[in-house]
């Protein structure tokens, strides 16, 4: 009785789902960003992931005061929310001009950065973090023609996952789903020459110890292991929300990662490296973060 009922739901989740996709896509994207933002800015304090927000940003700024907090876990909300209006106007939201960098709905002062890893004849690593709207750095490879795959996880709703693939496939390249042959798969594509990117700022069960915030966590050594055997340039892609629903995006690198005495790649101090790196945007930036995930176990 209960899986049935479970599978029911899953059914009117899915069928939610994509009738909310098909009522955005009948909105233009500013007016779907505006009307989702303003929506998660009110729903959102009042679910339990709100707990886990004001927990985790009381560990990561001790120093800042319940009304900063409650300002910033908003803003993170309203961002959040934007996030999903924008989901099913990638296509028409990405519109980067090499040419006009500056100008447009996105912009960037990294070109000459990109036009290297377009460039050298090369596979690269590329790591982000949740920031702004992070789904927007996996658009940009395939929409500027570098061989390319994303490190994805599937959502549990078959319904779901079903619709968010149909949006991600024609837009980001190869997709690689998170399960247990998807280190044979990264490894395949690096193989293959691609630009491999991939979000790693979340727990991860079966990662390295790191420093996050001055506090100790488990991440997703995954970059400094793939690179350890690769030896490929490693960038970190930072997406900025800005006003008039514009953003900026940034690249970093590449990075020269710690090396152990025998000079391989340090797996542990290289992740490390890279969370530090993280930390600092998150830090510019704290109220475009996704504070609701139990980053400390």
């Amino acid at each position: 009785m209960r899986r049935q009922l479970g599978l029911y739901g899953e059914r009117i989740l899915g069928r939610l789902v994509k009738w909310l996709f098909w009522l955005l896509r009948r909105a233009d994207p500013d007016r779907a960003s505006d009307v989702c933002g303003a929506i998660a800015r009110r729903v959102g304090p009042m679910l339990p992931a709100h707990r886990i927000g004001q927990a985790n940003l009381r560990a990561a700024f001790p120093e800042k005061d319940a009304v900063w907090i409650e300002a910033t876990l908003r803003e993170s909300w309203d961002n959040l929310g934007r996030v999903a209006g924008e989901y099913v106007h990638m296509a028409r939201i990405w519109d980067l001009d090499p040419d006009r960098p500056y100008a447009g709905r996105i912009q960037t002062g990294s070109v000459a950065l990109f036009d290297q890893l377009r460039s050298d004849g090369k596979p690269a690593l590329c790591f982000s973090a949740h920031l702004a709207n992070w789904e927007l750095p996996a658009i940009a490879a395939a929409s500027h023609g570098l061989p390319s795959a994303v490190v994805y996880r599937m959502p549990n709703n078959k319904a779901v996952a079903k619709e968010i693939i149909r949006i991600r496939a024609p837009l980001m390249g190869r997709l690689i789903r998170t399960r247990a042959q998807a280190a044979v798969e990264m490894a395949a594509s690096l193989s293959a020459g691609e630009h491999l990117g991939m979000v790693v700022d979340q727990h991860f069960s079966r990662g390295v110890d790191v420093m996050f915030f001055g506090r100790r966590c488990k991440a997703n050594p995954s970059v400094a292991r793939l690179v350890r055997r690769f030896e490929c340039p490693v960038i970190g892609v930072r997406v900025v929300r800005l006003p008039n629903h514009t953003f900026r995006i940034d690249g970093f690198g590449p990075f020269d990662l710690p090396r152990e005495a025998s000079g391989q790649i340090d797996v542990t101090a290289a992740t490390q490296m890279i969370t530090t790196v993280i930390e600092g945007w998150i830090r510019e930036y704290p109220g475009q973060y996704l504070w609701f995930h139990r980053r400390w176990r």
